[in-house]
């Protein structure tokens, strides 16, 4: 029987929708508060309701063939690109997540921003970013794709600077543009090489999988080389070390673009990437070994920062930090359904951190963790709801974060047992600071619990709804899920989310303790909060610093690149511009001298001809001695 694909053939108009209301919002938002916010809402829940529509047809139609639609874009000579558009089951999976946290974000915004005089502006450029990356994620070729991934780091500058007025916005506006560009000159090197050497200069995601897919079709060292440099346009946008240092700053921008952008949609653009281009690092295990041992070290470094951080969203900032390297990580070891899986969990359990956050800082307006306490009594459903997310995060069982993070270190186990270990500890450290974040803003007495009063409905509302997805979502990996297990129903293989009863004994039981240490800690007393302060000064120091990565490229780059700078424009002042001061006063001179000597004087024309005839006698004689 053939595969229905109704809904799919229509999947182009699911980016087409909030790309109208960007439109609308652009020409006509000038003092339109309510209408503004309900474009960029309808827009949005369009794109939600067709991406739906699209997901329960990939699912009804089980292994079917990708549904796949291309025209004739641009053609010289023999040469003809094409462009179209792909639906296949990770794109519509990618497609529901993107499309449910835009239109929630889009919600939430109404009440967080009401006030703000510039709202319709925020929902144009939300409008904008959901376009954006909806459009990458149907891209049907590599050259589109990269096209939409840069017009999403365009509209990431955009929201993360939206406070423009505020010095910190504008710079990490500015950082977090040039940080990730930087990536992205990497990845469109291999663009331009894969243009060079596939067949026809085809680049196409099938294309791709055919011809990696066949051993030898291209020279090893070239295959490696590219998926290297894709691998560093993913870390830019992820946040791979050492990549990661605009992510944490970005918290810059409205809360609700935190959790759009850097929790659950920007930032997996580049794990997003590595999936649609497996099959070039499956041709690699070079290429496979840097993705699994850099998403290792960077799970593992971003969590240790995030121990001592006192800002609520850069605590969880280094959090998505070390949770996209937990993603990488995966894809590293082969395990591609396990780190589409924990992408899918995470993107709600995070969303629902930062908009968590969010109803807390309008709630007592600050960010530092120690400012609040005591909060859980006010804001009931905000704090049920942070719990759910905090929990999910630290991979407690039931909750879906324990699912995704289990078949990741399952397969770890298997093929690595050094990341494993690198794995488990990061998990310990991920509930510590968790917990450490939980109990000061929840727990206890503070003076900020009692001016707190909860969100309104508008917000709190998608925070219910996250907190669903957070704690049910884990559950399609399970045999009896309407996706039977989703690592199948994406890959063709069965994320090992059960392959090792070691692997759900020790991963719970370290999240349980990281909580339970943090307890002992933050509300119970038994553990003095200085105890490792007191003894090892330096230690949290060089984290509270977050290892001087950050002063390192100012020493590096900044200073480096501001002396290259002044000594080129000296170059450029001295040498060149003294070069061409030097010829025009040259030019000057000789015309002076020249109307001088021109002055209609017999004495001086007399004078100027002896000269002349000894300058003349001199070179001849001169001539004849050498």
């Amino acid at each position: 029987m053939e595969p229905v694909t109704v809904y799919s053939q229509y999947a182009w108009l699911i980016p087409v929708f909030p790309l109208v209301s960007f439109i609308v919002l652009t020409a006509f938002g000038r003092g339109m508060r309510s209408a503004g916010m309900l474009i960029g809402m309808l827009g949005s829940l369009a794109a939600l309701v067709l991406s739906v529509l699209v997901l329960l047809e990939r699912m009804t139609n089980g292994d079917s063939p990708e549904y796949n639609y291309s025209f004739d874009w641009i053609t010289i000579g023999d040469f003809q690109l094409n462009a179209g558009y792909d639906v296949t089951n990770l794109s519509a999976l990618m497609l529901f997540v993107v499309s449910v946290v835009a239109f929630l974000v889009n919600l939430y915004s109404a009440g967080y921003l009401k006030e703000d005089e510039r709202i319709t502006v925020f929902f144009g450029y939300v409008a904008l970013f959901t376009f954006s990356m909806l459009g990458l994620v149907l891209s049907d070729n590599l050259l589109t794709l990269y096209m939409f991934w840069e017009l999403v780091g365009v509209c990431s500058f955009l929201l993360v600077g939206f406070w423009y007025t505020k010095p910190e916005a504008r710079a990490a506006a500015k950082k977090a543009f040039i940080v990730t560009r930087v990536g992205d000159v990497g990845l469109l090197i291999a663009v331009l090489l894969l243009f060079w050497y596939m067949p026809e200069h085809d680049l196409s995601f099938a294309a791709i999988e055919n011809v990696f897919g066949q051993t030898g079709t291209i020279a090893q060292g070239i295959t490696t080389l590219i998926a290297i440099l894709i691998f560093v346009g993913a870390a830019g946008k992820s946040g791979q070390f050492p990549l990661h240092v605009w992510l944490p700053d970005a918290m810059e921008g409205p809360t609700p673009i935190s959790a759009l952008i850097h929790a659950a949609t920007m930032v997996a653009a580049g794990v997003f990437l590595v999936a649609r281009t497996y099959s070039i690092f499956e041709a690699s295990q070079a290429a496979m070994d840097t993705v699994a041992y850099v998403g290792a070290f960077t799970a593992l470094f971003a969590a240790t920062i995030g121990l001592v951080q006192n800002d609520i969203k850069r605590i969880l900032a280094y959090s998505t930090v070390s949770q996209l390297g937990y993603m990488m990580l995966a894809l590293g070891v082969g395990s591609l359904s396990g780190g589409i899986f924990h992408l899918f969990t995470h993107a709600f359990f995070k969303a629902l951190l930062f908009l968590g956050a969010g109803s807390v800082i309008h709630a007592v307006h600050t960010q530092n963790i120690h400012e609040m306490g005591g909060l859980g009594r006010q804001m009931k459903i905000t704090a049920w709801t942070f719990g759910i997310g905090a929990l999910a995060l630290t991979g407690i069982p039931p909750f879906s974060g324990f699912w995704s993070k289990d078949a990741i270190l399952a397969v770890a186990l298997d093929k690595n047992p050094f990341l494993f270990a690198v794995g488990i500890l990061t998990a310990f450290f991920t509930a510590l600071y968790m917990a450490r974040l939980y109990f000061l803003v929840f727990a206890g007495k503070s003076g900020a619990a009692g001016k707190a009063h909860e969100s309104p409905a508008v917000m709190t509302i998608p925070l219910v709804v996250l907190a669903a997805f957070a704690a049910l979502s884990g559950f399609v990996e399970l045999p009896w899920a309407g996706m039977g297990r989703l690592g199948a129903w994406l890959t063709g293989e069965e994320a090992a989310h059960s392959g090792s009863g070691l692997v759900l004994v020790v991963s719970t039981a370290i999240g349980l303790l990281g909580i339970y240490l943090g307890w002992l800690i933050y509300v119970k007393g038994a553990i003095p909060r200085d105890f490792i302060s007191s003894r090892a000064p330096w230690l949290v120091r060089l984290l509270e610093r977050k290892y001087y990565i950050d002063e390192l490229y100012h020493a590096v780059f900044t200073v480096g690149l501001r002396a290259s700078g002044r000594a080129l424009d000296a170059f450029d002042t001295y040498i060149v511009g003294g070069a061409v001061r030097l010829i025009s006063g040259a030019a000057v001179w000789a015309g002076r001298a020249g109307t001088r000597m021109q002055n209609g004087q017999v004495q001086t024309y007399g004078l100027w001809t002896v000269i002349g005839l000894l300058a003349l006698i001199l070179a001849i004689a001169g001539r004849r001695f050498w």
